[in-house]
């Protein structure tokens, strides 16, 4: 076996293999690039970022519009040891600033015809910008750095997720946790060269990491779908059907909403052998009725892992005996073999040595926040369990229990973090925006639950002067990304307090069923 140091080592080795064979499909234009031709391309972008005086350990912060360009200065930056993070184009300006303002890029790589904000970066004094579709009149050097001399260690991307200070926590992965995700995707799903892996996931949300390692890693083929394409449901059954994809990854929510709209049946999906879904629980009665269309030819799995951690650590694969309980989500299942876990206690009067908050160890566990200190020591601890040696973690926030067969199950969270649309979110960040509106004297989030499983997020807000709720909604679209706007927004006088004087979130829940 081939032994890979980093990426850079992983990618080459690939392209020596299947140079002939599709990397990258668009079948809406039938666009078609083959590894050789995605290596040249990274190579000469890598060339290019060199030129330009990018060199490894420094952050490159990328507009991503999924085209062959931008997958390929992807590579470029695992190439020099650039670490690079893709941003979200319609998050609000005030979120990006603050993302920009952790992680400081030397370069801003633009893949769009025009550039996102390019006001807002000016003010903040990001000048130096790379927009990949002037590629052909840019100078290339010449001569580049030995890309083995990159270690594992080294870090590959940075992925911002929802922070409840109110600014948004960037999470830093190395080549080293890369490569045991692509290895173990490779053998949990058997992705072989011969695979054709939908890219339906945001190139900004981490769901998609999964999807680009492990399809570029191996040979196979990946379809990217823009944000557009995916919105129109039958459009994308449509797509996936033409490139025969044989295996699909996304959220629950996305396929619910191609349930719901009626956009899939039975005889799509024609090539499909794995459908995969993580980020936030499936309900099971939709589940039911995906694994009634699908599951006579195609194995359903439940992937379940933190941003903070290679994205996915567990998988179970959904049988009829995971719907004899309608009530309950399915299991997570077993962890997978890079990681260990411990269960931390949440009553150390009376532990409960199968219930508690999950622990995550092992060489998975990623490099920690970005620019952040504070927040990875809160988070990236060393093992409550033992002092005999180094032995860091990720306090994942999650309560699980685990059963006689030693399956981990989701039963909760220990602060005020949701998922919804399989974004993890943390409601002080929005309660952080509210917060900054004029006029407001107190406020609070709650995500309240709906009969399907799935829920909406509802802000309540005290005021020094009258305001319509309308009016405070839009103003916070400015500052957060459109899946964390409320869905509602109450006003009220005062907001109820419980005996500690707290704000009281229960008679909250209450107010918001009842409004």
């Amino acid at each position: 076996m081939p032994y890979r140091s980093n990426l850079a080592v992983a990618f080459e080795e690939v392209v020596a293999r299947y140079a002939g064979r599709t990397a990258l499909h668009y079948p809406a234009t039938n666009e078609r690039v083959t590894y050789r031709d995605l290596a040249a391309l990274a190579n000469r972008i890598a060339s290019i970022f060199w030129a330009k005086g990018l060199r490894q350990g420094e952050v490159a912060a990328f507009f991503n519009d999924k085209s062959p360009t931008a997958f390929a200065a992807m590579l470029a930056c695992l190439r020099l040891g650039i670490i690079y993070t893709n941003l979200d184009p319609e998050s609000p300006w005030e979120r990006n600033r603050k993302i920009l303002a952790t992680c400081q890029p030397h370069l801003i790589v633009n893949a769009f015809a025009d550039l996102p904000f390019k006001e807002g970066l000016e003010e903040q004094g990001l000048r130096n910008v790379l927009h990949l579709r002037d590629l052909p009149n840019m100078t290339a050097s010449e001569t580049m750095p030995d890309h083995r001399t990159i270690t594992g260690a080294s870090p590959a991307y940075i992925m911002f997720t929802s922070g409840s200070t109110g600014n948004p926590k960037g999470a830093v992965m190395s080549h080293a946790n890369l490569l045991g995700l692509i290895a173990w995707g490779q053998d949990r799903f058997g992705i072989t060269c011969d695979d054709v892996i939908t890219n339906v996931n945001p190139i900004y949300f981490d769901n998609s990491v999964f999807d680009f390692y492990t399809a570029i890693f191996s040979g196979a083929t990946l379809l990217p779908v823009t944000p557009a394409q995916a919105k129109d449901t039958r459009l994308l059954v449509r797509l996936v059907n033409e490139a025969g994809c044989t295996t699909w990854f996304s959220v629950p929510s996305l396929l619910v909403y191609l349930l719901t709209t009626r956009a899939v049946t039975a005889n799509d999906f024609p090539k499909i052998r794995k459908i995969i879904f993580g980020g936030e629980g499936f309900p099971k009665p939709k589940l039911k009725q995906l694994y009634d269309l699908f599951g006579s030819r195609a194995t359903l799995e439940n992937v379940y892992g933190p941003t903070e951690c290679t994205c996915i650590c567990s998988a179970h694969s959904i049988s009829d005996a995971d719907f004899e309980d309608m009530q309950n989500l399915a299991t997570l299942g077993k962890l997978a073999q890079n990681f260990d876990y411990e269960i931390l206690p949440q009553d150390e009067s009376d532990p409960d040595p199968d219930f508690g908050e999950l622990f995550l160890r092992g060489p998975q566990v990623g490099l920690g926040y970005y620019n952040d200190r504070e927040r990875t020591a809160k988070s990236f601890i060393p093992n409550p369990r033992h002092n005999l040696y180094a032995d860091i973690g990720y306090r994942t926030g999650d309560l699980v229990r685990r059963d006689a067969q030693g399956n981990l199950h989701f039963k909760g969270r220990v602060d005020f973090q949701i998922k919804h649309m399989g974004y993890r979110i943390e409601l002080e960040e929005i309660e952080a925006a509210v917060g900054t509106l004029a006029g407001v004297k107190e406020c609070a989030v709650i995500y309240q639950k709906s009969a399907d499983g799935f829920g909406q997020i509802i802000a309540f807000t005290a005021m020094n002067t009258p305001a319509a709720p309308e009016e405070l909604l839009r103003q916070i679209a400015a500052i957060v990304p459109p899946y964390m706007l409320p869905r509602r927004m109450h006003v009220m006088e005062h907001l109820p307090k419980n005996a500690n004087g707290k704000i009281d979130r229960i008679a909250l829940q209450t107010h918001a069923t009842s409004a």
